[in-house]
């Protein structure tokens, strides 16, 4: 027979386990909210700051390569599988806007307005994606 000290301290592990398990899943979407939040937020901030200086194309220059990385920042982000369907969405929409400041530091501002609209676009998508999910992201 089990001693009955062994027992208690195995239940007590398994219900700790439960628990910590239980609180871990949101925790790690909550994370992955928050990250893709400040990526997809930065990204139109940074929009509309472009978009109000066009001509700028040492501003544009930049905002494309910081663009480039966020876009590169979440393509190699750790996705839980409560959000999973998202993640394209949250590509896109950075996508986009790289695409975006891409057309301003070339001089395109037609080709510019067209990728941010279609960023604009795709975010709702996300938003809506992640609403049917039962999630949402934060705000800046």
């Amino acid at each position: 027979m089990t001693n009955p000290r062994i027992q208690r301290r195995l239940v007590a592990a398994v219900a700790v386990g439960a628990a910590l398990s239980a609180v871990a899943l949101p925790a790690y979407a909550g994370s992955y909210l928050d990250r893709a939040g400040v990526l997809t937020g930065l990204g139109s901030r940074e929009s509309d700051f472009l978009r109000a200086r066009l001509g700028d194309g040492e501003l544009a220059l930049a905002l494309h390569r910081v663009a480039r990385g966020r876009l590169d920042a979440a393509a190699r982000m750790q996705v839980p599988k409560e959000v999973a369907q998202a993640h394209p969405h949250v590509l896109l929409v950075l996508e986009n806007y790289e695409r975006a400041a891409n057309a301003a530091a070339e001089g395109s501002p037609e080709r510019f307005l067209v990728y941010q609209r279609r960023a604009r676009e795709e975010e709702q998508v996300l938003r809506g994606v992640l609403k049917q999910l039962g999630w949402a992201l934060p705000k800046l």
